[in-house]
């Protein structure tokens, strides 16, 4: 497995911190730099830790929809209980 992707994800590591320590107008490039060096990144990553990350955001997605469904619902029945 190659590992040339770790290059830009340390780069969008550094850059990171680097726009969290600084407050000028260099950490927003920073920060731009940093996002674009994490998507770059993942597309230079190989398939299994892509495959691997597409699971990990789709049960968070699944278990974030689950949770707004029940806030949701909640809201409903005391909106419900209140026009009684």
């Amino acid at each position: 497995m190659a590992l040339f992707f770790l290059i830009p994800l340390c780069t969008a590591l550094a850059t990171g911190y680097f726009f969290k320590k600084s407050n000028d107008e260099l950490a927003y490039i920073a920060g731009v730099f940093a996002a674009i060096s994490l998507i770059f990144s993942l597309v230079l990553a190989p398939w299994q830790i892509q495959f691997g990350l597409l699971i990990i955001v789709l049960i968070i997605t699944n278990r974030l929809l689950q949770e707004n469904e029940s806030k949701q619902t909640q809201s409903k029945r005391q909106q419900f209980r209140q026009t009684k």
